[in-house]
């Protein structure tokens, strides 16, 4: 079984992209009280505004995140994938890897910030996957809402907290049994973390490593 992962063009990529998220800055986000930042995370009026102040903040998963969406993706052979919150396109990189490691498959992402998604494209191209990803640009709850695969495998959720929720029901009827949801940061989305938690909801969920839920769909 080989591996895109490990090898070259994409693991000295990922090196060089993790070493400039570890060093962005953001002078919006230090003009923010700790109060107002926690208020505005939660918000699901004004997100759009919230996050925007942070377009020069990476906001990626961890190392360990990024090989446990490949080792996910990939171990099950994922062919139709879905990202929430695209960024500058580290995620999508590992997810891509498994795509191109499966045999190919669709990977639709969505990201509001242009100057995110024009960068997200160029490390896309650069790592030799642009032919397996779409990122759609603009509001999630509207690039996702259509033009969705019939059966998806997988599905990260990496944007706004406070629309998890809202972004699996946009999914939800499309998802197979069995598939796989990852939320980064799922601790700030408690409602998210009820629903799928719940004994009722259709889930079997479990809390993983560094703040991220790992659920799959049971039917």
């Amino acid at each position: 079984m080989t591996t895109t992962l490990t090898t070259s063009p994409l693991a000295p990529l990922l090196d060089r992209l993790f070493a400039q998220a570890d060093a962005a800055t953001s002078p919006a986000l230090a003009g923010i009280s700790r109060e107002e930042r926690e208020r505005l995370m939660h918000s699901r009026t004004e997100y759009l505004d919230f996050y925007g102040r942070l377009k020069d903040l990476w906001l990626p998963v961890s190392r360990e995140t990024g090989t446990l969406l490949y080792l996910l993706a990939r171990g099950t052979g994922a062919r139709n994938i879905v990202e929430f919150g695209t960024s500058f396109g580290i995620s999508t990189l590992h997810l891509a890897a498994a795509l191109r490691d499966n045999g190919g498959g669709r990977l639709i992402g969505s990201e509001f910030e242009p100057s995110k998604v024009a960068r997200a494209r160029e490390h896309l191209a650069e790592g030799g996957f642009a032919d397996l990803v779409e990122i759609r640009e603009g509001d999630a709850l509207t690039t996702l809402a259509a033009d969705l695969p019939d059966t998806i495998d997988l599905l990260l959720l990496d944007g706004a907290k406070a629309l998890y929720g809202d972004i699996l029901s946009l999914m939800e009827s499309r998802l197979r049994p069995g598939a796989l949801i990852v939320a980064d940061n799922a601790d700030d989305s408690p409602d998210y973390l009820a629903r799928v938690r719940s004994p009722a909801g259709g889930y079997l969920s479990v809390p993983f490593s560094r703040d991220v839920e790992l659920s799959m769909r049971l039917g």
